[in-house]
């Protein structure tokens, strides 16, 4: 593609689980915005049928947990428009259980497309937003990434883990002109808590009812009645590419304000509590 023609764009963005959810969400509101729309997901053929063909739109296929193929998404990215200017790493799905009603296999999976997938795919755009000495990496967390819960406590470990690695990326990416994000959206009326998106652990055990129980209780009743407005948080995002200094953290939802708060007053008070014990541990001056 010309010079030209890559010009026409006003950015190009590279978004992952871009079939369905917030994901497709956030790939029509860029094309809204004028910006090119890398939109990848494991079928190409279900992000051609949700948004049709254009010139500002690249389907690729793309299972983040294949690296091979998470390099040649971002090859073919940067054939059709010689750039990449926003990442947004968003596939991911949650797991509803009790840490010990967690099976090893579900874990693994998780991790593989929340954590590992996530690296793949960033692996894979950075050397092109080094090249260009400008960019942003916006990585899709939780209110979950901030404070963990009954229920959901490994899920939020994929989170917290994403949160880590977005601290780092910040750190080392903003003397090289490019911005790292994490994004702590609360509870969005999406297909999150639906099958599709979340794994219920099949194993019960009748000790954890009165947590992580009523969690998975509250979640039936929570789903599609979610307080937050996926096509706002969209609208977000835009937002937050424009930003000439964007934040380390955006947190999308007064649930997650709320959430934020409340952790931060906890977290004060305790370490208030055992101050003493804390400091007694330095060798003696």
């Amino acid at each position: 593609m010309s010079n030209a023609s890559q010009q026409q764009f006003k950015r190009v963005w590279f978004i992952t689980g871009a079939s369905r959810g917030l994901g497709a969400l956030i790939a029509q509101a860029a094309l809204d915005d004028g910006n090119a729309v890398v939109a990848a997901g494991r079928n190409a053929a279900a992000i051609v049928e949700r948004f049709g063909e254009s010139p500002a739109l690249l389907p690729v296929a793309l299972d983040v947990t294949n690296e091979a193929q998470a390099k040649a998404a971002v090859d073919a990215a940067v054939a059709k428009f010689g750039r990449i200017d926003v990442l947004v790493n968003n596939a991911g799905f949650g797991l509803l259980a009790a840490v010990e009603e967690s099976s090893d296999a579900d874990v693994r999976r998780m991790y593989d497309t929340n954590v590992f997938g996530l690296l793949n795919v960033t692996r894979a755009v950075l050397p092109v937003m080094r090249a260009q000495r400008s960019g942003h990496v916006v990585n899709m967390s939780s209110i979950g990434g901030y404070r963990s819960g009954a229920g959901f406590g490994v899920y939020c470990s994929t989170k917290f883990a994403v949160e880590g690695i977005t601290e780092a990326l910040h750190a080392e990416l903003q003397p090289l002109g490019i911005h790292a994000t994490v994004v702590e959206p609360g509870y969005f009326r999406t297909d999150f808590l639906d099958a599709s998106s979340l794994v219920v652990g099949k194993e019960i055990i009748d000790d954890y009812d009165a947590s992580s129980g009523n969690v998975r209780r509250f979640a039936v009743g929570m789903n599609h009645n979610q307080p937050g407005d996926p096509d706002k948080l969209a609208t977000a995002l835009i937002a937050l590419a424009d930003a000439p200094t964007p934040p380390l953290r955006l947190p999308l939802g007064t649930d997650t304000l709320k959430a934020i708060a409340e952790k931060n007053a906890y977290v004060a008070a305790e370490t208030a509590n055992w101050q003493a014990l804390s400091a007694s541990t330095d060798f003696a001056s």
